[in-house]
């Protein structure tokens, strides 16, 4: 009789049996499973006829998920004193698993000897670690483990795969030295390390940004006769490539041909993803095609990392290419991707071929979700379209599309770009009718354009009732705010609002260019005095000046001082208290605007430059910088 016919004939054995709700009650219930199926016979061993159909049966309703007749299973199992073979329990464990019952695998395993008589070994023992490991229990796995060991009377003996599952639960916990520890015990306990061992110990170690260390293990596992594999390298390239050093992971690639390791699917994507991180497209592109050639196949990953990034670096064109390719191989552009190049397109003043992609999506049946319309929204906005894009809007509710923040931000710049305040408002005034939450990032929208065209009265009802509803202003409110009352002639009002800043969490803290809306307001005032004490202050707060701030500072003591001065003094000053602040990169900037505007700094100020820029560890990192951009 096959598993099938048993378990339809189990069926039929069940049908007959009353509700839970009539059991209990007086009436005569029969027996849960079929006497007839498993008649007894003269006994061999411990093993009797219909011992494997029971088995059968546990493996039916462990594989459907059907607990309750597994129950009844094992129920009766018990009631005919039947043999519980460990292999059994095996296969109920895997699918407490596949259910997330893990608090159902832990309580099986601790009946398994008391009510069912058989002893679990450590193939139980790691079946249950592993269930409640993948729901993230870790924990709990690592007491389990304790417990399970310092019990009296026990069966299990931890081998590799427990090693490899403790490995893993400490490393997810950030736990890695004392995952270290254990990983130099297990030669101790005649449980050498896999390769599966080093794998687990390397992803936590990358995971810690202990790349150096995670790297050192690759050449130990081989001293070890423990050889890598591919997942291996994937391991120690993908932390590499976070890291941003492209120049190792290469090496790493050229290390796993020699080994006899063919670079997969992963190998080549976190590679790419890596390039397009750094900026590299031309080489992402480059090792799309070498990655063709080694007949492995890209995914939409693949060329979803790509398109972003060329879009990024402002290539929407090339990305359109790259899109074209990924369809002639048979791949399906997904939504991200088309919303990616619409963006693009626009952003690169390409919006006629934006508009041409939008057709193309819809002709191929790809339907457009809340970030591609969006993307539509916010080009056509930028294009100074801002009815077409509220049109958009539109016809994306009608098809059950739910707008975002950003797809309500965008047309509100859209239209006040375009000189339509009212229009703008109204739409905010729409958004509260159809009781769309106010955050922070519609109100800054709305202060922001307020300000700009002048509108101060209404910005100031804007931000009372942002307050009102809880809402915190950001950075940019606070700026937008201050930059509408210094266009008004307040200033003290706007310096008033500035130091409430400060006061404020980091998010809200002012940046440059809240400094410079000031500084630019208080120069032409001629409160150059006062000017100077804010940048003292910037300065004390690590902000650092940028272009513009010097660009203020030079017109203003050309513009406004008797006799006029040239700024050399000034900012030569300014790179000498940056570098006594340890603020290179800020220095580095003032002395460009230096050498741009033809006022050399003075031969000491040079000195300290130098000095600051040649120390060893920064040489030593430019060096390490020109090898990446060469090796790959």
């Amino acid at each position: 009789m096959t598993k099938l016919t048993v378990a339809n004939t189990i069926r039929r054995g069940l049908s007959s049996l009353p509700s839970k709700a009539s059991r209990g009650q007086g009436i005569p219930q029969p027996p849960p499973l079929a006497d007839q199926i498993f008649s007894s016979a003269p006994q061999s061993g411990s093993f009797r006829l219909g011992d494997s159909t029971f088995y059968s049966l546990i493996h039916h309703y462990a594989h459907t998920a059907d607990f309750a007749s597994l129950d009844d299973v094992l129920c009766r199992m018990k009631l005919q004193n039947r043999v519980f073979i460990e292999k059994c329990f095996l296969v109920i464990f895997k699918a407490y698993g596949r259910a997330h019952l893990p608090d159902k695998a832990l309580d099986l395993f601790h009946r398994m000897p008391h009510d069912f008589r058989c002893i679990p070994t450590v193939k139980s023992f790691n079946s249950v670690l592993n269930v409640i490991i993948k729901e993230g229990f870790y924990h709990r796995a690592l007491d389990f483990y304790n417990d399970a060991v310092s019990a009296k009377n026990t069966n299990i003996s931890p081998n590799v795969l427990t090693f490899n599952l403790l490995l893993k639960a400490m490393c997810k916990l950030g736990w890695v030295d004392r995952a270290v520890e254990v990983f130099r015990e297990m030669p101790q306990r005649k449980c050498p390390p896999d390769v599966y061992t080093y794998c687990t110990l390397m992803d936590g170690l990358c995971k810690e940004d202990r790349i150096d260390e995670a790297v050192s293990l690759l050449d130990e596992m081989q001293t070890e006769g423990c050889f890598p594999s591919p997942v291996t390298f994937n391991v120690l390239i993908n932390g590499l490539c976070k890291k941003g050093d492209l120049a190792r992971a290469a090496k790493l690639v050229d290390n796993m041909f020699l080994k006899g390791c063919c670079p997969n699917e992963v190998t080549y994507n976190t590679l790419i993803h890596g390039l397009c991180i750094k900026g590299k497209l031309d080489k992402a592109v480059s090792l799309l095609d070498r990655m063709v050639s080694s007949n492995c196949i890209p995914n939409d990953i693949t060329y979803g990392t790509i398109v972003s990034g060329l879009v990024k670096q402002g290539r929407a064109e090339d990305a359109v290419e790259v899109m074209i390719s990924m369809q002639e191989r048979g791949y399906g552009v997904n939504e991200y991707v088309y919303s990616a190049l619409i963006s693009g397109l626009f952003k690169g003043g390409k919006s006629e071929d934006a508009k041409k992609l939008w057709t193309q999506m819809i002709e191929k049946g790809c339907k457009p979700n809340t970030v591609v319309y969006s993307a539509l929204i916010d080009g056509l906005c930028r294009e100074g379209q801002p009815n077409e894009a509220e049109e958009v809007l539109y016809e994306m509710i009608d098809e059950g599309c739910t707008p975002n923040a950003y797809t309500y931000s965008s047309l509100m710049k859209g239209f006040f770009k375009a000189g339509n305040c009212n229009k703008a408002i109204q739409l905010w005034k729409d958004m509260a009718e159809h009781e769309c939450i106010h955050n922070k990032v519609y109100y800054s929208v709305l202060i922001h354009g307020l300000c700009e065209v002048g509108n101060l009265s209404e910005a100031m009802m804007v931000w009372t009732d942002m307050l009102e509803k809880g809402c915190k202003p950001d950075a940019v409110a606070y700026s937008s705010m201050i930059q509408g009352l210094c266009n008004a002639g307040s200033i003290e009002e706007a310096l008033k609002l500035f130091h409430e800043m400060l006061c404020q969490e980091t998010e809200s803290q002012p940046d440059v260019i809240t400094y410079n809306i000031l500084f630019n307001t208080l120069c032409n005032q001629n409160s150059i005095s006062r000017a100077i004490d804010l940048l003292n202050s910037m300065l004390d707060r690590a902000c650092d000046p940028d272009i513009a701030t010097c660009n203020i500072f030079l017109r203003t003591l050309r513009e406004k001082l008797d006799p006029p001065q040239d700024g050399r003094e000034f900012l030569d000053e300014l790179v000498i208290r940056l570098l006594n602040r340890q603020r290179v990169s800020g220095a580095s900037i003032i002395v460009q605007v230096m050498l741009q505007k033809f006022l050399p700094p003075k031969a000491s100020t040079w000195g300290r430059v130098v000095q600051e820029l040649c120390k060893p560890k920064k040489v030593q990192a430019a060096i390490d910088q020109c090898w990446r951009n060469l090796d790959f």
